[in-house]
């Protein structure tokens, strides 16, 4: 077993001689999302390095940091091939509901197909609280889990093929966009994802090069960090703490196991 699969199952609390399945994938996404931050850190303080599965292993495995799309995604697909699963990378341009769009900076998202039994699946843990935590199939069924319900569009746009649709609990009444996304661009190379992340790091409508962002998935909701406030989601119910620096540095490493920052 390689020391990627060893520390992965490590970081995330599974043990190393249980065989992922299929049925499990719903344990490892859950698992995930709550153990790795979605976080731009290294692209606010300048710290990205190239992304290879050496660089992605050290960042994430090694010294327990999050990451931002390409990052996260990028572990859990080589998480996936190597426990058997046949997946692949795919390209997608996230929704902007306050411009009532999608974003300028163009297919800035990553995310994973994975093929099972002959049917197509999204897979994603990068796209921060928004995340399904379950495989969704792109035959347009809705996947329910703890933190909303989750369907798959077949749309042609400008920008791929297919449009995730969600319902986020306590927050959404109604069906909204997450982001298109393209079958007909994806990869295993995941040096092609170096292109997304010096678009985040570099662009100037990037939303994650302005300040800091910490987020992940609890049991009963989320919780976000920035440099200016931190918001817990329990149950629905909503609290937010205005915050300075020092207190951030505090947050970071309660909530998220980050000391690094």
């Amino acid at each position: 077993m390689s020391d990627l699969n060893l520390l992965f199952r490590k970081r995330i609390g599974i043990p190393e001689n249980e065989k992922i399945t299929f049925d499990l994938l719903s344990n490892i996404l859950v698992n995930t999302a709550m153990t790795f931050p979605f976080e731009n850190l290294c692209i606010i303080s300048n710290k990205t390095r190239s992304i290879t599965k050496e660089n992605l292993v050290t960042k994430m495995l090694v010294n327990q940091e999050g990451g931002l799309c390409y990052e996260l995604n990028s572990i859990l697909y080589f998480f996936l091939i190597e426990n058997g699963f046949n997946a692949t990378l795919a390209s997608g341009v996230v929704y902007d509901h306050a411009k009532k769009g999608y974003q300028a900076i163009g297919r800035t998202h990553a995310t994973i197909l994975l093929t099972h039994e002959e049917q197509i699946y999204l897979v994603d843990t990068g796209f921060g609280a928004n995340i399904p935590l379950k495989p969704v199939p792109l035959t347009g069924g809705t996947v329910i889990s703890t933190n909303g319900e989750y369907r798959i569009k077949k749309e042609d746009t400008s920008f791929g093929d297919y449009v995730l649709e969600m319902k986020l609990k306590h927050k959404d009444t109604d069906w909204k966009v997450g982001y298109a996304f393209d079958t007909k661009d994806t990869t295993s190379d995941v040096s092609k994802l170096n292109n997304i992340q010096t678009i985040i790091a570099e662009h100037e409508e990037s939303p994650f090069n302005k300040n800091p962002l910490i987020t992940r998935l609890t049991d009963r909701g989320n919780l976000t960090l920035t440099n200016s406030s931190f918001t817990k989601w329990v149950d629905g119910i909503v609290t937010k703490e205005e915050i300075d620096n020092v207190r951030f540095k505090e947050l970071a490493s309660q909530y998220f196991g980050m000391d690094n920052t």
